[in-house]
C-alpha cells in the first residue's frame, strides 16, 4: 500500500481526447480518476454487475441516467445502479474532472446500451 496520485497511478486514453488514472483497483473495487475535454462524451451503456458513483471534481458533468439528464457541479456526486444505461459527457467550455468509483469493478462489465 502506497499513497497514490495522478502522477503515479496507471494511466490510460479513452474516446475521443479523455485520460483515465487507475487510483485503486483491486477484485472488488475501482476508483478511477477522469478528464474529459470539451464536446467530448462516452458512449451510452449499462454495467450488469457493477454499480457505480460519479462524482465531479472540477467542472460540469452532463450524465444521462435511464432517459433522464442530471447536471452535477463541482462538489456533487451520482449514484447509478447495476444494469441502469447511462451515459456521461462534457457539454461546457471548461475541462470536466470527476471520479468514478465502481463495486465491483466495471471494465469487465459493460455492454453497449
Amino acid at each position: 500500500m502506497s499513497v497514490v496520485s495522478k502522477q503515479t497511478a496507471q494511466h490510460y486514453v479513452w474516446g475521443a481526447g479523455c485520460d483515465g488514472w487507475h487510483l485503486a483497483a483491486s477484485k472488488n473495487l475501482s476508483v478511477i480518476q477522469e478528464l474529459v475535454p470539451n464536446g467530448a462524451s462516452e458512449v451510452r451503456h449499462l454495467h450488469n454487475k457493477a454499480e457505480q458513483f460519479f462524482y465531479v471534481l472540477h467542472g460540469i458533468a452532463t450524465l444521462e441516467v435511464a432517459g433522464t439528464i442530471h447536471t452535477l457541479k463541482a462538489n456533487e456526486g451520482f449514484h447509478v445502479p447495476a444494469g441502469v444505461p447511462h451515459t456521461l459527457s462534457n457539454q461546457h467550455e471548461e475541462d470536466l474532472e470527476f471520479l468514478v468509483v465502481s463495486t465491483p469493478p466495471s471494465h469487465e462489465d459493460r455492454e453497449n446500451a
